[in-house]
This record gives structure tokens, C-alpha cells and sequence, in this order.
């Protein structure tokens, strides 16, 4: 967990999952127990959002380190391009940060007016940091092999694992820890059901609808159906519409099953070449049964809604 992470050292904790399944709450609870245990600790929650740049976040981090036009002993705004296109040398951005905040002297200048002084360490959160992976790959991974050096700690928040880095290596070496979360478990959904008004369905019903989204679950609580029109807009603006198109079609084709699909059926169907794809398993969207494959009860229900030829041709495709 957070803190079995935070104490060891670990320099980068990535959190992923499916959109809405608690990542940035748990973060956002751990920080608050944990900024009590070391008050002068500097953080920096960064909300990454689809248009931000490599450049942006850049001059934002550099600011949460004191560095700016009055304090820039190792000239990093230099670094940054002056014009829109210009191109971004994150390779001398990194080397000039590396060397400032290892730099003590340089350091306790910056804070010597501050309450607490200079922090022991930064710790930079970057919530929903799929939506710059691309773009920022090269500036992630600086940040990364930053940290190894530095007393700075990452967490990235993101919705699908991350490739800017090698994840064997970096487990190896231990410099980056993974969790994914997953949708809460069958013991879990029988605690709260127990608490639930009226005549709620049974746990394993639930598990079945929900797929142990805490969001589909609260929502079975207040309308007393899994698959509410609430859900099923969330479904589709954070989910289905992010979707590749050849997982968007697996998915498809699968709800149009009246019972579970064998994998070499399914991935005949639709062209499918190699083994499940691990992401939709990981996240509880795609389901690996003892008689083929399933989905997720509440996914099935909104692709049954895309009717028309194109719904008979998926049909046709699994006979």
C-alpha cells in the first residue's frame, strides 16, 4: 500500500485503474494522514488535463521548486523553448534540475524566509497523467531518473498503465511500484449490501452487474438498478469513448452473446490476433469464465443498445 511505498523509499508509486474506480481519493486520503506525520513536506497535486503540453508542466514543477525569473542559480528556465514549436532540450532540463535541488546551499537560499525552512523532500502527484504520457513521455522520464538522485518522490495517477519506462527494469531495480485497483471484492460488496435499505439483490448479483465499480454501487444504492442511466453516461464518456476501436468491437460483438464465448470463437469474430487483451481483463471490463469469455454486466447492457445492421452483423459473426 501508500505507506509500506512511502516508508521503503521506493522513489515512484504509479496508481491505474479504470476512470472512477477511487484512485485519486486514496491518494487524496494517504496525503492527508501522511502531511500530518511530516508537516514541512512540499507537494505538488498536479491535475493533468488532454490539452496540457510537456512545456507547461515543466514551468509548473519548476515553480513548486522555487525556481523562477528572481532564483534560477542554474539558469533551467534556459531551457525552456521561447516560441509555440520551438523544441523542448528535456535532456538539459534534467540535468539542471538534477543539479539544483541537490544542491543544499541553493536550496536553503530559496527557503531560508520560509515557515519550516526548506522541505525535507518533494513529493509531486500527477493525477491523470495518461492524458500527457504521449506527449510528455520524454519529460516523465527525466522526472523518473530525477528522482533516483534527488529528494523528490512521484506518484503518477493514471487510468492505463504507463510506457515511459521499461517495467521490468524498473521493478528490478525498485525504483517504480505499481497498484492497480480493481473493483471491490465479493466480501466487500456483502459488507455494504448489508447496509443497504430495502431488499437489495444478492452480492454475487451484485459483483455480476457492478463488476465492483464503487460508482455503479452507489448508484445501485440510490435507484436500486446497477445499469441507471447515470452509469451508463459515465460508461460511455469516460470509458467507451477512449477506447481503441478493435477493443470497442471485441466488447460489441461479445454483449451480442446470449451466453459466454469461447476465446478462439470470439477472436475469430473479430480478427482478434494473439491472447485476451490483459488491460480489459486488468480493469474487470472483460471476463475470462470457466465457458469462454464475458463482460461486464453493465457494459453489456449499454453495447445492446447499438442496434441495426451492424449489431446483426456481430451476431452473425459468432455463429
Amino acid at each position: 500500500d501508500m505507506n509500506s511505498w512511502f516508508e521503503k523509499g521506493s522513489p515512484c508509486m504509479v496508481i491505474h485503474g479504470i476512470a472512477g474506480i477511487g484512485k485519486s481519493t486514496l491518494v487524496a486520503n494517504w496525503l492527508r494522514e501522511h502531511m500530518t506525520e511530516v508537516p514541512h513536506l512540499s507537494v505538488c497535486w498536479y491535475p493533468c488535463q488532454p490539452w496540457d503540453k510537456a512545456v507547461g508542466l515543466a514551468v509548473s514543477l519548476l515553480h513548486r521548486f522555487g525556481v523562477d525569473d528572481k532564483h534560477d542559480p542554474y539558469q533551467l528556465m534556459e531551457t525552456l523553448p521561447l516560441t509555440p514549436g520551438a523544441e523542448f532540450d528535456v535532456d538539459a532540463w534534467r540535468r539542471r534540475l538534477l543539479a539544483y535541488l541537490t544542491d543544499a546551499q541553493a536550496i536553503r537560499e530559496r527557503f531560508v524566509g520560509e515557515a519550516g525552512g526548506p522541505p525535507p523532500y518533494w513529493l509531486i502527484v500527477l493525477d491523470d497523467v495518461h492524458h500527457v504520457a504521449n506527449d510528455a513521455r520524454d519529460l516523465l522520464g527525466a522526472l523518473l531518473d530525477i528522482c533516483k538522485k534527488a529528494p523528490l518522490r512521484l506518484v503518477f495517477v493514471s487510468r492505463t498503465t504507463l510506457n515511459v519506462y521499461d517495467r521490468r527494469d524498473v521493478h528490478t531495480r525498485e525504483l517504480v511500484e505499481e497498484m492497480p485497483l480493481q473493483g471491490l471484492s465479493i466480501d466487500e460488496i456483502s459488507d455494504w449490501v448489508e447496509n443497504m435499505d430495502g431488499s437489495p439483490p444478492a452480492p454475487e448479483d451484485v459483483l455480476r452487474l457492478t463488476g465492483g465499480h464503487p460508482l455503479a454501487l452507489e448508484l445501485l444504492e440510490i435507484y436500486g438498478q446497477a445499469t441507471h442511466g447515470d452509469w451508463l453516461k459515465f460508461l460511455d464518456e469516460e470509458i467507451i469513448h477512449h477506447m481503441p476501436e478493435e477493443e470497442h468491437e471485441l466488447l460489441a460483438t461479445l454483449a451480442v452473446a446470449e451466453s459466454p464465448v469461447p476465446w478462439d470463437k470470439l477472436a475469430s469474430a473479430v480478427n482478434w490476433e494473439g491472447n485476451p487483451p490483459e488491460r480489459l481483463l486488468t480493469y474487470g471490463l472483460l471476463l475470462e469464465l470457466e465457458d469462454g469469455m464475458w463482460l461486464h454486466e453493465a457494459l453489456r447492457e449499454r453495447f445492446l443498445r447499438e442496434v441495426g445492421s451492424t449489431s446483426q452483423k456481430r451476431k452473425d459473426s459468432l455463429k
